[in-house]
């Protein structure tokens, strides 16, 4: 969930079954879903199952204007960031500030509702919550829950664990009142607490005062290039416009399964850049996978990035194919050994 800011990443969160409530509507025409928000308001244990109450965060995530203040706990220690969440004339808009370490702040801004009068907007906020839906409970199983209490806050605990050993787990915690995502961790495929992002201070969330239409998101672009394999519900998403490396010398694709993401680069192998080793790389809680092929006689770079297992990035890196291939394989100019993965990227 990284190619969005990270109070974004928290927002994944996304219904367990693909039944959608009486107040959401699907067009099948134009793949978009509508929402009336005043709806949120009406008896927040109305209905607490498990997939009433994933499906209320995802509006949820979109319907509310709020600020909070929050913390990140990982590999690199804890840090402290300023939230911010609106929707006005149609246009989302969210941004994480960062209040200590390195100055890093993030924005993205999209429509949600038809007739905004902005434009030129820096993403498209929302894949139609039905299809993600139908995407995250086909890998993973939302657990019973349990009511806890988060930054002075009731929520509701939900536990998605993956149905396979091919991508991480999560605990989430939804506030009882707005349903609003308070805390995340991530659960790595031994069970360990790889990432811990919590809501400290919810300040005055209001409704906003709408309809939301969500879906369909941007078609991912073309590429000379594709993964062979990759985990069951991966899919190739669009490119956000705040996305590193965005170059003609490198080409980027990313996939995800509506709560991970993986990103994959290929460039040609130059003398005026150094190029990684190949191998597997730690890189906090995530890793990288790099792999050094030749193609059509050019040297060429493949890496692999993502929060999933190093085993299944370095599979990913191994399966990346050329669309103009005829049958002929690249040479592998070294391997991808996942015995180094405790080993750091240069």
């Amino acid at each position: 969930m990284f190619r969005i800011s990270p109070w974004a990443a928290v927002f994944a969160v996304v219904a367990a079954s693909a039944a959608m409530p009486a107040s959401s509507l699907a067009d099948d025409r134009t793949g978009q879903e509508t929402f009336d928000c005043g709806n949120l308001g009406a008896g927040s244990d109305s209905d607490v199952s498990p997939d009433a109450l994933f499906q209320r965060s995802l509006w949820a995530s979109h319907c509310y204007n709020f600020g909070a203040r929050a913390v990140r706990i990982s590999f690199d220690g804890v840090r402290t960031l300023a939230l911010t969440h609106s929707v006005e004339d149609g246009v989302e808009t969210e941004s994480a500030r960062f209040l200590d370490g390195p100055p890093i702040a993030v924005e993205k801004r999209g429509s949600v509702g038809q007739g905004s009068k902005k434009s030129a907007l820096g993403f498209s906020a929302g894949v139609a919550p039905a299809e993600l839906t139908r995407q995250i409970v086909a890998h993973y199983e939302l657990q019973p829950m349990a009511l806890e209490r988060i930054a002075g806050r009731p929520a509701w605990r939900l536990d998605v664990e993956p149905q396979d050993g091919l991508r991480y787990g999560y605990r989430l915690w939804l506030d009882r009142e707005t349903a609003l995502p308070l805390k995340r961790e991530m659960i790595g495929i031994d069970g360990q607490i790889l990432e811990t992002f919590q809501i400290t201070d919810l300040q005055k969330p209001k409704l906003y005062a709408g309809t939301l239409r969500l879906g369909p998101g941007l078609q991912p672009a073309d590429s000379p290039w594709h993964a062979q394999w990759l985990p069951a519900g991966f899919t190739a998403q669009p490119i956000p416009p705040e996305s590193p490396d965005q170059s003609a010398r490198v080409e980027h694709r990313l996939y995800s399964d509506g709560l991970t993401s993986i990103s994959l680069f290929v460039e040609p192998m130059a003398n005026d850049r150094r190029a990684l080793l190949a191998g597997i790389h730690r890189l906090g809680i995530s890793y990288g996978a790099v792999r050094h092929v030749i193609h059509q006689g050019r040297p060429m770079q493949i890496l692999v990035l993502g929060e999933a297992p190093a085993e299944v990035l370095a599979r990913i890196a191994s399966s990346v194919a050329w669309n103009d291939e005829d049958g002929a394989s690249d040479t592998a100019a070294d391997s991808v050994d996942d015995s180094s993965a405790d080993s750091s990227a240069e």
